[in-house]
């Protein structure tokens, strides 16, 4: 990010708006960018920490930090031309401020402006994960010689976040949502996707992770970063949703599915998933849809 905004922000006196500023650190890489003025927001008591942070690192003249929501602050200002913003959450969406960053795109960016970032996919792709499964959802088969198997029904329909070992993806990965923080709406974000992956070797399928990549794509020299389970540790780390069954795979064939994803109508920061897999291969079939919801 501080790689990023330098090298923009410094060709141009910017005005920048922080969604979500949190401790205020993009704020601070802004300004010491070279940005003309930044207001920083966050509706949190972070904020008073934030300004204090701002304060006593120098940068008081140049960064305002507003505490309050974006929906319902003003700032000093029309328009602005940059919206930083690490409004990603776990499967890109959970807990997400994306929301947020579309109502000041729309109500204070100007034409032309940027967003860092400004594009996010997220992939869905298969796994082995026979021993995770069994410490995590089989456990409650068997407690001490008690069946509690009604927990198992609510465990196995709560997605896990969790660091995924490159070595137990057993298909590739295709993508499942695109979003352009550009030019996309908040109806954008309620998503459902069918898809299609194939196994890479013969294995055992435990569940299916889902992961994203963000770009900044409005610079000279476009750069991003991906959660995938074959690169670098994040915090966001990647998405596991375990299917009821074990599916035994063969190298080359294929399952299809159909995911779908929108708010929780009692409570919008969390996720309704429902996720179907049909598969036909020579030693597995399998067809069943089940609910998750991502709390």
């Amino acid at each position: 990010n501080h790689h990023i905004l330098y090298h923009h922000i410094m060709s141009w006196s910017q005005i920048v708006l922080d969604v979500g500023c949190g401790t205020g650190i993009l704020s601070m890489f802004a300004s010491q960018a070279g940005a003309k003025k930044v207001f920083a927001v966050d509706c949190s008591a972070i904020a008073d920490q934030a300004r204090e942070i701002v304060r006593i690192n120098g940068f008081a003249e140049n960064i305002e930090v507003i505490k309050g929501k974006i929906e319902e602050i003003q700032l000093p200002v029309d328009h602005v031309d940059i919206i930083i913003s690490e409004w990603m959450g776990y499967f890109l969406l959970y807990e997400s401020m994306l929301d947020t960053v579309l109502f000041a795109r729309d109500k204070w960016l100007v034409k032309d402006g940027v967003i860092f970032p400004d594009k996010a996919v997220m992939y869905i792709c298969g796994i082995e994960d026979g021993q995770v499964k069994q410490e995590r959802i089989n456990f409650w088969d068997d407690v001490y010689g008690f069946n509690m198997a009604p927990i198992k029904q609510i465990a196995i329909k709560e997605p896990v976040v969790d660091v995924v070992l490159p070595t137990a993806v057993v298909t590739d990965a295709v993508p499942i949502l695109h979003l352009d923080i550009l030019t996309c709406t908040k109806d954008d974000l309620a998503f459902q996707a069918p898809f299609k992956i194939k196994a890479t070797r013969n294995d055992f399928l435990h569940g299916l992770v889902a992961y994203f990549e963000c770009a900044f794509t409005q610079v000279h020299k476009p750069i991003g970063f991906s959660t995938a389970p074959f690169c670098n540790y994040t915090h966001w780390k990647q998405t596991l949703f375990y299917l009821p069954d074990v599916i035994t795979v063969c190298e080359g064939e294929e399952l299809t599915g159909d995911i779908a994803c929108q708010p929780n109508k009692k409570n919008n920061r969390d996720l309704d998933i429902q996720l179907s897999v049909s598969f036909q291969g020579q030693h597995s079939n399998y067809s069943k849809t089940t609910d998750f919801r991502l709390r």
